[in-house]
């Protein structure tokens, strides 16, 4: 570790207001949502969706996924900084305010060019959830709003596969993880959508083998990236291009394979859950928390 203290988490991430609904089945399908997957959406179905949640008492919260980590790192006590962007409008506002309020380091960018991002999220009675999230301000994000001294003196760095939606957005992850590599910051890579590795499995295969030191897939990511229905097969797989591959199989637990070695993890807790909204994200955070 570079630091005597708590070492510092480096997040870049896309934050998100998360707008939480509790929905029925049915209400699924009148929207035309396929259940358990996040969405991206333009600006009228974002309009349609919020006329929607407004009906169903609506719970608002700080979201994004690398966020999520970040926030549940900070809230362990981890030395930790969120890096995105947001809008000059009262959600940016909120999202400033609330990280603030979590002692977390901040360094959002603001720009008048796009709304603040939000996500619906819409959780059936089986705790799945089902994301819609219009991106607004997230999209705008570059490598100009990288502070360089951040990445260098963190001792990791994290991101995930949304960071994919635009090219303005890879090229500012693509200048983090080379100031990472430069500096010896562990990188920490969260896959984080099924549909992102879809559109760019072999860009992530070779973001993997080059940059990653440690990164996590669930089930359904890994089956992807190496066509195989088999975790514990695809979590070896994972394994030999990385130091250490993680595989999360939601309530069978998951496998890790660090130096080639692989352990079955069980799942810990109710065998029913409330919710999985950001469940893989506070895994992520565990882990990380684990080896700071």
């Amino acid at each position: 570790m570079k630091h005597q203290d708590t070492p510092r988490v480096y997040g870049i991430g896309n934050p998100l207001i998360d707008i939480i609904v509790s929905a029925e089945d049915q209400d699924l399908v009148k929207l035309g949502i396929h259940k358990g997957t996040m969405t991206l959406i333009g600006k009228e179905r974002h309009a349609e969706l919020l006329s929607f949640a407004k009906t169903k008492h609506p719970a608002y919260s700080c979201g994004g996924s690398c966020p999520n980590t970040i926030i549940t790192l900070a809230l362990l006590g981890v030395n930790a900084t969120l890096a995105g962007k947001v809008g000059n409008d009262e959600n940016g506002d909120i999202y400033n305010a609330k990280l603030n309020d979590l002692n977390l380091g901040n360094e959002l960018a603001r720009t008048d060019k796009q709304p603040t991002g939000s996500t619906v999220i819409l959780v059936t009675p089986d705790s799945e959830r089902s994301m819609n999230t219009f991106l607004g301000a997230n999209r705008l994000y570059s490598r100009n709003d990288i502070n360089p001294q951040t990445v260098k003196d963190a001792d990791f760095f994290h991101f995930t596969g949304y960071m994919w939606d635009t090219q303005s957005q890879q090229d500012a992850i693509m200048c983090a993880l080379d100031i990472a590599k430069k500096n010896g910051t562990i990188v920490t890579f969260d896959i984080a959508d099924p549909f992102a590795v879809g559109r760019y499995r072999e860009k992530f295969l070779g973001l993997i083998t080059d940059y990653c030191d440690i990164v996590f897939a669930n089930s359904e990511e890994a089956r992807i990236l190496f066509d195989n229905y088999d975790p514990y097969e695809c979590c070896r797989s994972m394994g030999k291009l990385c130091r250490t591959a993680i595989v999360k199989n939601g309530k069978k637990g998951s496998f890790i394979c660090h130096d080639k070695k692989i352990l079955k993890i069980p799942a810990k807790g109710a065998a029913s859950p409330v919710d999985t909204t950001g469940a893989g994200d506070t895994y992520a955070a565990g882990y990380i928390y684990g080896l700071c």
